[in-house]
């Protein structure tokens, strides 16, 4: 298990935090062996509870032209048939994975292909589930074009805990399924447009592994 880059600056940040406020609290307390026990703890505890938000586990991939992969962790928590307003403007199903303060928060393309649009999106911090967060939240909206025949578009979506949104990609790269798309500090959501004659390969509320879950299968 490693840690992610994006977490570097802001470990090494509450780190100092810490240690100045155990420093200023433990210059005020009585110096009883439970007391410093009781402070050291505390911020080991806090410590580790920021950590575990930047592991980046090492995992394989099978890359497949017919998959369209987990891009996140978390859980499936809507599979339906919308129109989608902002690139296709026309129907495709959307598979939302809901990303907790527990899982993993790096981001994987879900195919290969070439970045056929990205726009990025300043928005509220309304939490993930809110019917009204894809499109008022801080977002970024990246479309990936698998030759002539298929285009998957990702939307990144902050909620009311995720600090900030970190893509990667920029329009006209060429990237490779499983290769790493960004990061969300902090969790929150990423929602994923298929074609509408693609096979669903997951259920709500079934928990998904970004670069390892397959959720669903391409008419090539």
């Amino acid at each position: 298990m490693r840690i992610h880059r994006e977490g570097t600056k802001i470990l090494i940040l509450t780190i100092a935090i810490l240690f100045i406020l155990d420093t200023l609290i433990l210059m005020n307390i009585p110096d009883t062996p439970v007391n410093n026990a009781i402070v050291i703890t505390t911020s080991i505890i806090l410590f580790l509870l920021v950590l575990q938000f930047f592991r980046y586990p090492h995992r394989d991939i099978s890359r497949n032209d017919s998959y369209v992969i987990a891009p996140a962790d978390g859980k499936v928590v809507a599979i339906e048939e919308v129109e989608e307003t902002e690139y296709f403007r026309g129907k495709r199903k959307q598979i939302s994975i809901f990303m907790s303060p527990f899982n993993v928060h790096a981001n994987w393309y879900p195919i290969s292909g070439q970045i056929k649009f990205l726009r990025y999106h300043e928005g509220k911090k309304l939490v993930a589930w809110h019917p009204k967060s894809s499109t008022e939240n801080e977002r970024t909206t990246i479309v990936i074009s698998q030759g002539s025949k298929v285009e998957i578009l990702v939307r990144q979506i902050a909620g009311a805990l995720a600090n900030r949104i970190i893509y990667y990609p920029h329009e006209k790269d060429m990237v490779r399924q499983g290769a790493e798309l960004g990061f969300i500090k902090f969790g929150s959501r990423v929602d994923v447009f298929i074609p509408v004659d693609a096979e669903v390969n997951v259920k709500i509320n079934q928990k998904v592994k970004g670069r390892i879950t397959v959720l669903a299968l391409l008419e090539n």
